[in-house]
């Protein structure tokens, strides 16, 4: 398989799945949609520096381990899976768009931003067993297997930073509804049960 074919396929693949509604998308839209632009791309920073750190880490051999320790897949499963239930229910607390604890000031917070984006995407094991699974099967056998696998790891990092602008841009439209305290409640209990969902998943997965 040629560079440039793995590239185009590999981009299909995370393509699909970047595109695929969870639990990235439903923090980007819920920050943005409450006027929390900076915070909101603080989140999509963090989590393509999570991406990031799995692929490269993936390239190195390093998350090997996932599938090759059991412990090590539990104890950051279970690590996830609390962090999710925690900020979930955080969301489920806040009061007519008020910032939870973990969330700094309302209207912004670059860096607490990417703090959650990043957390919630490197405290995932499945994105690390995914990279595992995949990323190898697109690394061409006689190219430089770390750099390949970086460069790959790019352009779902491109790819993610693209859909999120869409999923900022989106949420704007939102924003005069959502200057009524009830409608930021209604978002902010959304939001809540999504995220306290995945961490149950989570919880409950093998």
């Amino acid at each position: 398989m040629e560079i440039s074919t793995a590239l185009w396929s590999f981009a299909l693949v995370v393509g699909l799945l970047t595109l695929t509604p969870g639990l990235d998308t439903a923090l980007v839209l819920r920050t943005a949609a409450l006027g929390r632009r900076r915070q909101a791309w603080g989140v999509v920073l963090g989590i393509q520096t999570g991406t990031l750190i799995w692929g490269t880490l993936t390239s190195a051999g390093v998350t090997a381990l996932l599938t090759a320790s059991q412990l090590a897949y539990e104890v950051l499963r279970w690590a996830g899976a609390a962090y999710l239930v925690w900020m979930g229910v955080g969301m489920l607390r806040a009061r007519g768009g008020a910032a939870a604890p973990e969330e700094g000031p309302v209207g912004g917070g670059l860096r607490y931003g990417w703090r959650r984006g990043t957390l919630t995407n490197l405290l995932n094991p499945k994105v690390g067993v995914f990279y595992v699974a995949v990323l190898p099967q697109f690394i061409p056998a006689a190219a430089p297997h770390f750099a390949a696998g970086v460069a790959l790891t790019c352009v779902h990092v491109v790819e993610g930073l693209l859909w999120s602008a869409v999923l900022v841009g989106f949420a704007r439209v939102l924003r005069g509804w959502l200057r009524r305290p009830a409608a930021r409640r209604v978002l902010d209990r959304v939001t809540g049960v999504v995220v306290v969902g995945f961490g149950l998943r989570l919880a409950a997965s093998q």
